[in-house]
């Protein structure tokens, strides 16, 4: 979908800025995250939230979630985070 962003090994700013675009643009978005960046998504949901946007944008919501990667002997389970973030 077109409002998820989805959170790699980029930099904080860099995803907080597409954020903000985004924002611009449409009402909400969705951050989405797995395994070790989960702590970058919220980051940048705070980044978001508190610097950039000066309390005009909210969390809606906060999905936790395990996905299984892989198949077979090399199956493994992996955590996820969806953050909501919208206009208040």
């Amino acid at each position: 979908p077109q409002n998820h962003i989805f959170i790699g090994k980029k930099p904080v700013m860099s995803y907080a800025m597409s954020a903000m675009i985004q924002l611009s643009h449409s009402d909400d978005i969705v951050l989405k995250a797995r395994g070790m960046v989960i702590s970058r998504a919220v980051d940048v949901a705070e980044v978001i939230s508190k610097r950039l946007g000066k309390n005009t944008f909210v969390l809606k919501g906060i999905s936790i979630d395990t996905e299984s990667v892989g198949e077979g002997q090399d199956a493994r389970n992996v955590s996820t985070i969806e953050i909501s973030i919208g206009k208040q």
